[in-house]
């Protein structure tokens, strides 16, 4: 995601948008009825106290919010930059940061219930976005070639450092 993409056509993978619409509606269902009505999964709700849980996910969900919020003040705030190469700011340390923070939501919302079947769904989720990003990257490789190519290499895909 180093680049400007809603100012860019095909860059996106296809049905991105889409995809990213219903991810977090279907994570939403399975989470509540798992959690809420089946209880299929929940089995470590009993070994992790509510008030973990809840630290857990304020810690993450903030933490989710920052590499967003980082992330589109540097993609969507400089216009005069919309064809140039992004690498720095957050996007120094990581290639997906907006990626990475909507996992990171996914995430968040696990901790409030432990439901292994949303955990399930949450690593399909991280193969799916790992996709998108990888189309993204192929477009960008295109479009800057050897700049693109070693940017990286310096910069990890998601983990940041």
């Amino acid at each position: 995601m180093g680049h400007n993409h809603e100012h860019r056509s095909g860059i996106e993978a296809p049905h991105s948008h889409l995809i990213q619409a219903l991810s977090p509606v279907i994570f939403t269902i399975v989470l509540m009825l798992d959690s809420l009505v089946f209880k299929f999964s929940i089995v470590l709700n009993d070994f992790v106290p509510w008030i973990v849980r809840l630290i857990l996910f304020i810690v993450v969900i903030a933490v989710a919010f920052a590499f967003i919020r980082a992330s589109h003040n540097i993609l969507f705030r400089r216009p005069e930059n919309k064809d140039e190469l992004i690498t720095d700011g957050i996007l120094g340390h990581v290639r997906n940061p907006m990626y990475f923070g909507v996992l990171l939501i996914y995430l968040a919302f696990i901790f409030l219930s432990i439901s292994l079947i949303s955990i399930a769904l949450w690593i399909v989720i991280i193969v799916i976005y790992d996709k998108l990003a990888t189309f993204e990257e192929k477009q960008l490789e295109k479009l800057f070639g050897e700049k693109y190519l070693e940017y990286k290499k310096k910069t990890p895909k998601w983990i940041p450092r």
